[in-house]
């Protein structure tokens, strides 16, 4: 049997990293291990969910990957859960948004930006997740990795439409420059000026590339460098700002 894996390589970095950055604004802890796998393997059970959506055909095979991930899932999370039961409370809140993609899914519109929003807001729930199985707690802090973790992965979602769907759009180009200018402004103008600068990489590459005509390859080399970028800038910005260092 073929291992069934996502496509969509964007997606590993919205899982990596808001849960880097839940650790950043903490400390590790052991329960980060098997919480990440955890999570991992919930993004991976999603995957063969929504694909049974749109394709009735395949159902059954679809069905089978999902029970395996599923069951991976239980069995990785069961640790943290027991650890910290309020844990299942992220769950419980991602329940929304995968009930928007599921609805996009099954009208075959799962590129709409809309449900590229929800599925960022979604992922971004990985960070206050971490945090909360270091810390215990869901406070500003915890809000703000799952803010500028979906305000990061909002500009992605910009960036690589830009280049692909709407490459000969000039007022998405326009709206994907003036939303790279404004978030790295918004957020230093409440007073986190180290942590706006992680947005200043997104920022540049927004506008250097804007009207550039890329290969899929060369932007996805490019969004893999910005979220490292991004994530070593966030962390070092919180344990700074937070004096956790």
């Amino acid at each position: 049997m073929k291992l069934l894996m996502p496509k969509q390589h964007g997606a590993w970095a919205m899982i990596a990293v808001p849960f880097l950055a839940g650790i950043g604004a903490s400390h590790a802890v052991w329960l980060h291990i098997p919480l990440f796998l955890g999570w991992l393997s919930l993004y991976l059970a999603s995957y063969p969910l929504l694909l049974a959506v749109k394709s009735v055909n395949k159902s059954g095979e679809y069905a089978r990957w999902t029970a395996i991930y599923s069951a991976a899932a239980l069995v990785f999370l069961l640790p943290p859960i027991w650890s910290r039961p309020a844990l299942i409370w992220f769950g419980v809140a991602m329940i929304p948004f995968l009930a928007i993609n599921f609805s996009f899914a099954k009208h075959k519109k799962e590129r709409a930006f809309i449900n590229d929003i929800c599925a960022v807001m979604e992922m971004s729930l990985g960070g206050p997740a971490s945090y909360f199985a270091a810390t215990g707690q869901i406070n500003a802090i915890s809000v703000l990795v799952w803010l500028l973790s979906t305000l990061f992965f909002l500009g992605s979602v910009f960036y690589v439409k830009m280049h692909i769907r709407e490459r000969n759009n000039m007022a998405f180009h326009r709206a994907s420059l003036c939303y790279h200018i404004a978030v790295p402004c918004a957020v230093a103008l409440t007073g986190l000026l180290l942590l706006s600068a992680a947005y200043i990489p997104s920022l540049v590459r927004a506008y250097v590339c804007n009207g550039r005509q890329l290969t899929p390859r060369t932007i996805g080399i490019i969004e893999i460098c910005n979220s490292i970028v991004f994530t070593v800038v966030l962390i070092v910005g919180f344990r700074y700002v937070y004096g956790l260092v």
